[in-house]
């Protein structure tokens, strides 16, 4: 009887040390993934740069490095990723609007609050934006801050202007995401000299 118990809690424990073990194995993997899917990303966003415009981050990715936004001020840089889902927000910043990145003037960004946009509060009227497609480097400088409610407000696409505009959840520490505001960032093209 004694042995049949002490059995019983040497697999109880033995349960319980594999649980922890999965459950730590998985919380370190959800950063990893992370870094790994930066790296990949950023991989890619150099091989278009040498000239394959369809490189693709891993060979099952339906997105690809399309940009890289740097801001200026701090050094923070963010690769660019075309298709405006759900699934790419998760790995970086993605081009809202519907035709090419180098198809338009006015371009709209955008990306999680609480991760690749976290930059977005700290961003002041008049910092410098550069952002670098396949084709060239263009630099924004910061115009205005506001924040929308994404239910009654829309942002438009006017070709006519040379404008970048950056948008994420707002605010910025709330505990519950998902909500209709919007923290919009809107930059002007700086003319180049």
């Amino acid at each position: 009887m004694i042995l049949l118990s002490q059995l019983r809690r040497h697999w109880i424990l033995a349960a319980a040390i594999i649980i922890a073990a999965a459950f730590f194995t998985h919380a370190l993997w959800i950063p990893l993934k992370a870094e790994l899917a930066q790296y990949l990303l950023a991989r890619s966003w150099q091989q278009t740069l040498a000239g394959n415009p369809d490189a693709n981050p891993w060979p099952w990715a339906d997105t690809r490095a399309i940009a890289e936004l740097e801001v200026l001020k701090s050094g923070q840089r963010e690769i660019i990723l075309q298709g405006s889902s759900g699934r790419n927000l998760a790995f970086g910043p993605t081009l809202v609007n519907p035709t090419q990145i180098e198809q338009t003037r006015d371009l709209i960004l955008s990306a999680h609050r609480d991760t690749h946009f976290r930059f977005l509060e700290d961003l002041e009227t008049g910092d410098l934006l550069r952002l670098t497609t396949a084709k060239g480097v263009q630099e924004y400088r910061v115009g205005w801050a506001e924040v929308v409610n994404s239910q009654e407000q829309h942002l438009l696409i006017d070709n006519n202007q040379s404008r970048l505009t950056l948008v994420t959840c707002y605010p910025f520490d709330a505990v519950i995401a998902g909500g209709p505001l919007r923290w919009v960032i809107t930059a002007v093209a700086v003319e180049s000299s």
